[in-house]
């Protein structure tokens, strides 16, 4: 499926639903979403946001011949506690078997991450990457992401809940960045994106602004499209410099 997301091209939810482990699951915006699918009769939401696998969706990478970037799992969380093993070896043979796609995978759930990939190879088309909101619950998340081997290490700082002070970007090549959207949100500081910007710049690590959200700039409540998508006024949209050729097109 098409994507409004700014950082990627496509969604491709081989599971769908989760349970909130954190901070930055309060506002979930999937779980909202899929209240709203299984009220609509899709396939896949019939238990609203309650984790299950849809295989039928499975095969959907092999069915398209143009390159894409897949954004795998926008509406749940590929290790999910409740994920079967033998599914997920079955997403990622689906993975290998489409060299031509680039899968980025998120998760809050790091360890899990790390004990099912640190014992196979990695996919040369896949990028990996965590969820950072805050200091307590997102950056240990990171200690377990650089530890593994893919092409393309990220971080979504999204929703960046507060300060994260020092971040050790050691082997992170992409920090993506964005404040909470909708009528809970909870506010994003200018100073807090600045601090990254910084530490991104020092570390030669490519930074994407991707909203300010409810909360704008001027800590004033509007709608998300008001608010815009500038730092200082300026969109930054950077993307990592080893695939920056291949995938401008985003």
């Amino acid at each position: 499926m098409s994507s409004k997301i700014e950082w990627t091209e496509a969604t491709w939810n081989p599971s769908s639903g989760c349970s909130k482990i954190s901070s930055g699951c309060k506002n979930c915006y999937a779980e909202v979403m899929a209240k709203r699918l299984k009220a609509m009769g899709t396939v896949g939401y019939e238990n609203g946001f309650h984790f299950c696998t849809v295989p039928s969706r499975l095969n959907v990478p092999l069915k398209k011949k143009k390159p894409t970037v897949f954004f795998v799992n926008s509406m749940s969380d590929l290790f999910h506690e409740e994920m079967p093993i033998s599914y997920l070896d079955q997403i990622f043979s689906i993975i290998d078997q489409t060299p031509h796609h680039t899968y980025q995978i998120l998760t809050k759930r790091a360890e899990k991450m790390y004990d099912y990939l640190s014992q196979r190879r990695i996919p040369k088309n896949v990028w990996l990457g965590v969820t950072v909101e805050n200091k307590k619950e997102g950056l240990p998340r990171i200690d377990k992401l650089r530890m593994l081997n893919a092409s393309v290490l990220f971080l979504s700082i999204e929703p960046l809940l507060e300060d994260l002070e020092q971040i050790d970007l050691t082997n992170i090549n992409w920090v993506i960045v964005g404040g909470e959207s909708g009528s809970n949100a909870r506010p994003m500081d200018k100073q807090w994106v600045e601090n990254i910007k910084t530490q991104c710049n020092n570390n030669n690590v490519a930074f994407f602004f991707k909203q300010w959200g409810t909360w704008g700039a001027d800590k004033v409540k509007r709608s998300k499209k008001e608010n815009g998508k500038e730092l200082n006024g300026k969109v930054w949209h950077e993307y990592p410099a080893s695939i920056k050729k291949q995938y401008n097109k985003l």
